[in-house]
C-alpha cells in the first residue's frame, strides 16, 4: 500500500537505482503519472516531460477501453473486445481519430514547444499503475515510433498478465508490487485523488 503517488515514486526511484537503470530522459502519463515520475526524474537526473494517450470507448458505453490512441495516432486496440462486441471499423476508426486528437491537444497544454526528440535517447516511461495497459501501450508504441533507443516501464503497481503483455511493448518493466489479486490501480493507495491540470503543470515545471 502506497501512502500517496509520491511515496510511489519514491519507493520506484529506489529500485530502477538499486537495478542501475540510467535515463536521458524521464516521460509520464498525465495527469497521474506526474507525482509519480517527479521522484524518478530527480533520482536518476533526468529532465521530465509527458507522452500522452487517450482511451477508445465502445459503443454506448465509452467508459469501457476498447484501445487507445497517443498524440501521433500509434493505436493499440483489444481485438478480442472488439470481435466479442461486434464493433465495426469505423466505429474503432473514429474513435482512434478522436483520441488521439484529444491526446494532441492535452500534450501540447503542458509545453511550450514541440516533443522532446527521443531518437537513440534511453527512456523511463511512468505512471501511477497499470491496470488494462491500453494507455501506456499506445504511448510505448509511439515512443518506438519516435526512434527511443531503449524504453524502461517503470510503474509502481500491475496485474501480472498486464505486465507480462507489456515486456513485449518495452525494453525493461519494473514494477515495485505485482499482486495476483487485482481490482483497479486506486486500491493500492491510500490516498488517490485526482490531480489537477494546474497541479500536473507545477509537478512538469519543477515543483515536487
Amino acid at each position: 500500500m502506497f501512502r500517496d503517488r509520491t511515496d510511489a515514486g519514491e519507493r520506484l526511484a529506489r529500485l530502477l537505482r538499486d537495478r542501475g537503470v540510467r535515463a536521458d530522459l524521464v516521460l509520464a502519463i498525465p495527469r497521474g503519472g506526474l507525482p509519480v515520475a517527479r521522484p524518478v526524474a530527480d533520482a536518476l537526473g533526468a529532465p521530465l516531460d509527458v507522452v500522452v494517450a487517450k482511451k477508445l470507448g465502445a459503443p454506448g458505453n465509452p467508459e469501457f477501453a476498447i484501445g487507445a490512441a497517443a498524440s501521433d495516432g500509434s493505436v493499440w486496440l483489444n481485438r478480442d473486445a472488439i470481435a466479442r462486441l461486434g464493433i465495426s471499423e469505423r466505429h474503432v476508426e473514429r474513435e482512434r481519430r478522436v483520441a488521439a486528437r484529444a491526446a494532441r491537444t492535452r500534450e501540447a497544454a503542458y509545453r511550450t514547444g514541440g516533443p522532446p526528440d527521443v531518437r537513440g535517447a534511453s527512456v523511463v516511461l511512468v505512471d501511477d499503475g497499470v491496470a488494462t495497459g491500453a494507455t501506456v501501450t499506445a504511448c510505448l508504441r509511439l515512443l518506438a515510433a519516435r526512434g527511443a533507443g531503449r524504453v524502461v516501464l517503470a510503474v509502481p503497481v500491475g496485474p501480472p498478465d498486464t505486465l507480462d503483455r507489456l515486456a513485449g511493448e518495452a525494453d525493461e518493466v519494473i514494477v515495485v508490487e505485482s499482486p495476483p489479486h487485482f481490482g483497479a490501480v486506486g486500491q493500492f493507495y491510500r490516498r488517490f485523488e485526482q490531480v489537477s491540470d494546474g497541479e500536473a503543470m507545477a509537478i512538469l515545471g519543477g515543483a515536487s
